[in-house]
């Protein structure tokens, strides 16, 4: 027997260039019963948003190639994505880095590294509308 794919599990795309952060998201993801969609940087989740449509998007800052703040922008300038919540992921906790965030139109700020509970908790608290309709 065969297991069809559920229509109401969310996608979720971690965008980060280091391979911890991006496996420990997917695990904490997985577990919670998440499909999880990985990219490296900025322009590898340009495409693969297009193909897949996530509906919560987790963006790294400091990234070769397009940073987090450029991605962040680009999605929000999309008029298919730009009602997809992206939250940023940083190491950086400052006030400034924050505000930048809000400017490119970021959801979040969460702080590296996180635990399980904040992703998971992030995650609930931006989609909650996804998964009420």
């Amino acid at each position: 027997m065969t297991t069809l794919p559920q229509p109401n599990v969310l996608k979720i795309m971690v965008i980060d260039d280091s391979s911890t952060i991006r496996r420990s998201a997917e695990i904490f993801l997985t577990q919670a019963g998440y499909q999880v969609l990985l990219a490296e940087d900025g322009f590898d989740a340009l495409a693969k948003i297009n193909d897949h449509h996530p509906s919560l998007i987790f963006c790294d800052i400091l990234m070769p190639r397009l940073d987090g703040y450029q991605t962040c922008a680009l999605i929000k300038r999309s008029a298919r994505f730009h009602a997809t919540p992206v939250l940023m992921l940083s190491s950086k906790d400052g006030l400034f880095d924050r505000a930048r965030g809000l400017m490119v139109g970021s959801s979040a700020y969460l702080t590296k590294p996180f635990s399980k509970d904040s992703l998971l908790s992030a995650v609930r608290e931006h989609t909650a509308d996804t998964v009420s309709k």
